[in-house]
């Protein structure tokens, strides 16, 4: 069995992870653990149960042969169906026999409640009926016959109140016997047997050697799970998503061409010049006097 390849170690089921996490806290407190635990550069309790935790299935791998034994014999078992479904047992006992046929208390049952109820009562009017008779008449024969009718009453009550315990004794026994659902006592002693050896398996040889292995290793950081409805992270691998640094637009002041530089940042000097009007060259008209119009 414990040749098995490591490799070749079943995962570790969701319904055996409460149990994975009880033998890790158990395995917490061991007292090599606790004194290591103390030791300079060690991790803590709760960073060593993270990263044991998150390395779940290696970890239980140590113990893969046993888990695997396990699982198959609790596979075995959830599949085989219950003996006697399909009917009674060869040689059925009283209660059986008793027993209603369409699934109900049956006849043994309520004889056993019903009996000491009705058997007190009887002896309770008779005894009181005979001690009243011997009261008015001492020599009465009836009165006689009455209490000890009354008196074979009472013991007859006490007597079905006894057998009525005894039934329910052997009852509770037969069931605490039969392994639960019906299923075969001998497959389930085994099933937990295997379970047994898993547990002290998983235990010794897989949890402790890991924590004691991963004492001074780097802590482990949990997966963050984003809050439902959160927007997703910012994809920095994305194409043309360069990164985060920004720069200005080349912008010009306004105005007129020149005054800043090409990206608009450093003030230049306008270089203005003076504009260059010259005269509008008007002349008069040539008038030399009235004989000339």
């Amino acid at each position: 069995m414990n040749g098995v390849p490591m490799n070749n170690a079943p995962h570790l089921l969701t319904e055996d992870r409460p149990e994975f996490e009880r033998l890790l806290d158990e395995a917490l407190r061991d007292g090599t653990i606790l004194t290591a635990l103390q030791t300079p550069g060690a991790l803590t309790a709760e960073q060593l149960r993270t990263k044991a935790l998150l390395a779940a299935d290696t970890v239980a791998a140590a113990a893969g042969a046993e888990y695997e034994h396990y699982t198959r014999l609790r596979a075995s078992l959830r599949s085989a169906p219950p003996p006697g479904r399909h009917g009674e047992s060869t040689a059925p006992g009283l209660l059986t026999q008793l027993r209603s046929g369409n699934g109900g208390a049956g006849l043994f049952p309520v004889l056993t409640v019903l009996t000491p109820i009705l058997a007190w009562a009887a002896a309770l009017v008779l005894l009181l009926l005979g001690y009243a008779l011997r009261a008015a008449d001492p020599d009465l024969p009836l009165a006689r016959s009455v209490l000890t009718a009354g008196w074979v009453a009472l013991a007859a009550g006490a007597l079905a109140m006894v057998v009525g315990i005894v039934g329910l004794i052997l009852t509770a026994l037969r069931d605490g016997a039969t392994a639960p659902g019906g299923a075969d006592p001998d497959l389930t002693a085994e099933l937990a047997d295997a379970r047994r050896e898993w547990q002290h398996a998983l235990g010794r040889r897989a949890l402790l050697p890991y924590l004691h292995a991963h004492l001074h290793s780097e802590p482990a950081l949990p997966p963050v799970v984003p809050a439902p409805g959160s927007p997703p992270p910012p994809d920095f691998s994305s194409p043309g998503y360069s990164s985060g640094h920004y720069t200005g637009p080349g912008f010009t002041s306004p105005g007129a061409e020149g005054l800043t530089d090409p990206e608009g940042r450093e003030p230049r000097t306008a270089a203005f010049t003076g504009p260059d009007f010259t005269g509008p060259g008007y002349t008069p008209p040539a008038f030399t006097g009235p004989d000339e119009v």
